[in-house]
């Protein structure tokens, strides 16, 4: 049976690759920091699948627990068929707003962790001639919002430049941008999104079966909804002030994410 590592697998989208990836009978590899939550939801996974679930706790912003990940990735004797790069922290400020302690782990989680789980995870995909790598990024990374939205354009475009040299080579990149998904993410923040209409609101399973559909189908960049990928496609044609405007209304409301 293939094996998938998981990262920010106990809750939200990842909690959702977990699940669906258990479901396609792979065996899992789950990261996370909090170990109580990791065993319960290997356990779960066991029961409800019958899956062997490894758990490794790490806190990715930190070099020496990525590194134990990154080793793992690396053990051609256990070799990870795919790779998903979900675990990410948002800023719920503006960038003169924040903290430079607290924007340099949010690039180092949601930018530095990223990459170098890729790096150690695509030779061994790329010896054994097929594989996959998932990486969760968001559609704040095409508008002008702050430096989280500069950082999942980075996930966004590194996902093309992986796609475009292990793709000839079996290993297949897919960099996901949701919209607002329903989970723990923006409490974490401390961002309100009191007022957002109930259809800007997608789930972590749909979220995550769109990314898996995209594997099996080729696609790299994906929008996980139609109509968050119409509403990217209008806002490339319209002129960048109009959109700092809206997105200032936004936070005004309290609603930017």
């Amino acid at each position: 049976m293939p094996t998938a590592l998981v990262t920010g697998a106990t809750s939200g989208v990842g909690a959702a690759f977990a699940r669906l990836l258990a479901r396609e009978r792979h065996h899992l590899v789950l990261v996370a920091r909090d170990v109580a939550r990791l065993e319960r939801t290997a356990a779960e996974l066991r029961s409800a699948h019958g899956v062997a679930v490894e758990v490794l706790p790490a806190d990715l912003v930190d070099d020496e627990q990525r590194g134990a990940v990154e080793q793992r990735l690396a053990d051609r004797t256990c070799p990870v068929d795919v790779l998903v790069n979900c675990a990410g922290i948002p800023m719920g400020r503006s960038f003169l707003g924040s903290d430079v302690v607290a924007e340099e782990a949010m690039l180092r989680l949601n930018v530095l962790a990223v990459l170098r789980l890729a790096k150690a995870a695509a030779p061994g995909m790329v010896d054994l001639g097929h594989g996959a790598i998932i990486n969760v990024s968001s559609v704040a990374g095409f508008l002008p919002s702050g430096t989280y939205s500069a950082s999942k354009a980075w996930v966004t475009k590194f996902s093309e430049v992986l796609a475009v040299e292990l793709g000839p080579k079996g290993v297949r990149v897919v960099g996901l941008c949701p919209g607002y998904v329903r989970t723990e993410f923006q409490d974490r923040a401390g961002i309100s999104l009191r007022g957002l209409p109930e259809w800007v609101w997608l789930s972590a399973d749909t979220v995550a079966t769109a990314g898996w559909q995209a594997v099996r189908t080729g696609r790299v960049v994906v929008v996980s909804d139609w109509r968050y990928a119409a509403a990217m496609a209008v806002l490339r044609h319209v002129p960048l002030n109009a959109v700092t405007a809206g997105l200032r209304l936004a936070q005004r409301r309290g609603l930017s994410r």
